[in-house]
């Protein structure tokens, strides 16, 4: 059995999880904070029996597209007084995967 970790956009996690469930995978949603953006993360935790792994991969891999959008920036507290915020264009979406063995699965 593995557990599977993807951390995901917020925009994305909903239509994930409805694949996931049509799918027959069952997964825990965490909401998680990005470090670079500080943006709305989801971290969704999936157990599957290794010959399913491939199929998870799939469907995270149709559901997490990864996108361009505008930002701001705030330049800290001293720049902010000389520099206007900029847009810059960064790259969202995707999904960070962790798959890891797993020894004993229990449920209660």
């Amino acid at each position: 059995m593995k557990l599977i970790i993807s951390i995901v956009h917020k925009d994305d996690a909903s239509d994930l999880q409805s694949h996931l469930t049509k799918g027959g995978f069952m997964s825990t949603r965490l909401s998680t904070t990005g470090g670079f953006l500080r943006a709305g993360n989801v971290t969704l935790l999936i157990g599957v029996e290794d010959e399913k792994v491939e199929d998870v991969l799939q469907i995270l891999q149709d559901c997490c597209s990864r996108r361009t959008e505008i930002v701001t920036t705030g330049g800290g507290s001293y720049s902010e007084h000389f520099f206007a915020s900029l847009p810059v264009e960064v790259t969202v979406g995707g999904a960070t995967v962790f798959i890891l063995d797993v020894e004993r699965f229990i449920k209660m």
